[in-house]
């Protein structure tokens, strides 16, 4: 039975043959032919440890990103609000939305941070907004739709 498929485990398993290649091993004697100096040539910036130059470098030159002007801030009391569009609020079960109900059906990540209702898509029922912040046009909207918008 020499034609037996052999079982594979894990002390008869190896790479196809030819796929793996031995890494280079550089700096293990001159008779190696990549020793001494390793491939790095004599001295030099290059030939240290980190002796790359860093992305921007220009030679010497005055770099191009320190060469054009700084331009803006980040404001720090920047306040990010999560945006939910009144054609979305169909999703919700009942007439009242608030973040709790918006977190509930999934149109909302986290309760304690600022919610937005934002104008895109139609009010399909009346809905009782609280507690969220509401664009004008969205607030147009939900009145049209016989709703109202609580402060």
């Amino acid at each position: 039975m020499s034609d037996e498929i052999q079982k594979i485990t894990l002390s008869n398993l190896k790479p196809a043959e030819g796929s793996h290649r031995n890494r280079k091993r550089i700096g293990r004697g001159i008779g190696s032919g990549i020793g001494k100096t390793s491939g790095k040539g004599h001295k030099g910036h290059k030939a240290r440890t980190g002796g790359a130059t860093n992305p921007g470098f220009e030679g010497g030159q005055m770099p191009l990103y320190r060469r054009l002007p700084k331009r803006g801030f980040t404001n720090p009391f920047k306040i990010e609000s999560q945006v939910v569009n009144v054609g979305a609020l169909e999703r919700i079960d009942g007439d009242i939305v608030s973040p709790e109900t918006l977190a509930a059906c999934g149109l909302a990540r986290n309760v304690d941070e600022p919610i937005k209702l934002l104008a895109a898509g139609d009010a399909i029922r009346a809905y009782t907004i609280t507690g969220i912040k509401v664009s004008a046009a969205a607030k147009v909207k939900i009145e049209a739709a016989g709703g109202k918008v609580e402060a």
